[in-house]
């Protein structure tokens, strides 16, 4: 994420910082949690942003979904956020769409409703406690790489060199076009209109979203007395640098939902348009493309912000892996073959979800046959709760593997009062056992073992992301050792 250029200044005040293993371009929540990962275990990392030090409204994000919100809780930051965000228990979408996220299998049953710029201020504080090096005013003007490493230039400043670059710089990416990867796809929504607002009238609900006609709104709380409101009208097609009035904001919300709440006072108004882009590789030699650097969609379902962190989630063990020896490079391309597919599943059930939302005509029925699905059959509500909340994506595993290899573990119950995410901070890989067994020397700072809380017999060999690398039933010593010879190093 990139704004003004400037001179380049270093937080925190400290030691002169080691040479960067990585450089991560972009300080939105994925380059923040992707910086803040490595760093945690070591791993000397440059933080480079184009914009100044401060705290931005620009952000569109307002929801972590339980899976990010996991994500978030294995890193321990998941209560500083449960403690200013809101709750929801039902997501309303559209015309009696709604999602009962009471049920869900997590800690987390519920949506957290709160701005982006909440989340980027709790992980930039774990950043700069891991020791990352943030260099804001920092414009990436391109870069250039060989087999040992990636130059990053910056703009009237000093070249910086690391082993490996992560673009998580937005949908406009200088990484991705300095290293020529395309972005294909369409404008999917043009002509949207933000406006940040006091409202007369308190809505019903915490978020409030409707499509009527050609008119879609959504409101959703600060949590400083302004309300953000998202408005488009299929109509009104004009260009991005067209400037907006409260009128306009006013006049589509009504059509949407009936009434304007008494809009009053912006303090900020934009209009934007919304792609549904993907690059085809998320990796080009030794440059990584990560969230909007990767992939961009609609808003619908608020999936943006919470796909991201799961890219950063994905990448960043794998980088630390291999750059503390305990992996060897092939496996940084897990990173597009498991990521890759969920950014497309994303951009496809986002722009279904706002081409359901905005169907007329003949489209009418489909509509109503597919909610009419949803209502009856439980295995179309499981999917469509599993892609929004990002709790029902798996990662393929080898051909033969026990059949939970790839999936998401929930926080399980350990024995002696523990948890799974508790026993994932730091970056750990968490053998769960049901006999007894003790890690060798050399795995000690990369791999816990702990036991069930249950008297399940199931092996399982859980990465740092959450995901099972490896299972066995009544798995032998010798089994569990070649697993984390294979896995952990």
């Amino acid at each position: 994420m990139n704004g003004t250029t400037g001179t380049t200044t270093t937080s925190p005040v400290g030691p002169a910082p080691r040479t960067p293993r990585v450089i991560v371009v972009g300080s939105g929540p994925t380059g923040l949690l992707l910086a803040g990962d490595l760093a945690d275990v070591g791993i000397p990392v440059t933080l480079l942003e184009k914009r100044p030090h401060k705290t931005s409204n620009l952000s569109r994000a307002f929801a972590l979904h339980a899976r990010a919100l996991e994500q978030l809780d294995a890193r321990a930051v998941a209560d500083d956020l449960e403690a200013i965000g809101q709750p929801l228990t039902r997501l309303n979408l559209f015309d009696g769409l709604t999602l009962d996220l009471g049920t869900l299998p997590s800690r987390y049953r519920h949506v957290l409703v709160l701005p982006q710029y909440e989340v980027e201020k709790v992980l930039e504080r774990r950043a700069v406690d891991a020791g990352v090096d943030f260099r804001y005013e920092s414009e990436v003007t391109g870069l250039t790489q060989d087999a040992d490493g990636v130059t990053v230039h910056i703009k009237g400043g000093e070249d910086v060199r690391a082993a490996y670059v992560v673009g998580a710089d937005g949908m406009r990416s200088v990484v991705r076009e300095a290293v020529g990867l395309p972005f294909p796809g369409r404008s999917a929504i043009r002509s949207v209109v933000l406006a940040d607002v006091l409202l007369a009238e308190k809505p019903e609900t915490l978020i409030t979203a409707a499509a009527v006609g050609d008119a879609f709104a959504f409101v959703a709380p600060f949590g400083d007395g302004y309300y953000r409101v998202i408005c488009w009208h299929h109509g009104r097609d004009v260009p991005d640098h067209e400037p907006v009035d409260l009128d306009e904001v006013r006049e589509i919300t009504l059509l949407a939902l009936g009434r304007d709440y008494g809009m009053h006072e912006a303090r900020w108004m934009s209009r934007f348009h919304s792609d549904e882009r993907q690059a085809p590789s998320y990796r080009a030699g030794r440059v990584f493309l990560a969230g909007d650097a990767a992939h961009v969609h609609t808003p619908a379902g608020g999936q943006g912000m919470n796909t991201g962190l799961q890219d950063a989630a994905n990448l960043s063990w794998k980088l630390a892996a291999v750059l503390h020896g305990h992996a060897t490079p092939d496996l940084l391309d897990t990173y597009q073959t498991e990521r890759h597919p969920v950014g497309r599943s994303v951009l496809r059930s986002s722009g279904a979800l706002v081409r359901l939302a905005m169907a007329k005509g003949w489209q009418l029925p489909v509509r109503a046959a597919l909610l009419t699905a949803f209502g009856h059959l439980a295995p179309v509500r499981r999917r469509i709760v599993g892609q929004i909340t990002g709790l029902g994506y798996r990662y393929q595993a080898p051909r033969g593997a026990h059949r939970l290899t790839g999936a998401r573990v929930p926080d399980l119950a350990l024995a002696g009062g523990g948890r799974l995410h508790e026993a994932l901070r730091g970056g750990r890989f968490v053998l769960v056992t049901p006999g007894s067994y003790e890690a060798g020397k050399g795995r000690a700072d990369r791999l816990t073992v702990a036991h069930w809380a249950s008297d399940r017999g199931t092996t399982l060999l859980v990465r740092p992301d959450g995901y099972v690398a490896w299972a066995a039933e009544d798995a032998r010593a010798e089994d569990i050792e070649a697993a984390l010879a294979t896995h952990v190093g």
